[in-house]
């Protein structure tokens, strides 16, 4: 039922406005998110530089998981406005 309704708003001006929203929003909590791991693992290695490497590289896989998941979210946002 949910997937009816919204491929009916895909095709409707509502549905483009709709895509370009939800892509906005997943580029800009993608960038808050890795922003605020950024931020914290900074602090903790200004608390305990000795941890540098086991921080660092915490803080790359999870940028890397936030960045795919902001990436599949503007996939699926151009899927609806490419479909028709």
């Amino acid at each position: 039922m949910l997937l009816t309704i919204l491929l009916q708003a895909a095709g409707s001006g509502i549905g483009y406005m709709g895509a370009a929203l939800g892509a906005g929003l997943a580029a800009i909590g993608a960038g808050l998110g890795i922003g605020k791991i950024g931020s914290s693992t900074q602090e903790s290695i200004a608390r305990q530089p000795e941890a540098q490497d086991d921080l660092r590289s915490s803080m790359i896989i999870a940028a890397a998981l936030i960045e795919g998941v902001a990436f599949a979210a503007i996939v699926v946002c151009l899927l609806i406005v490419l479909m028709k």
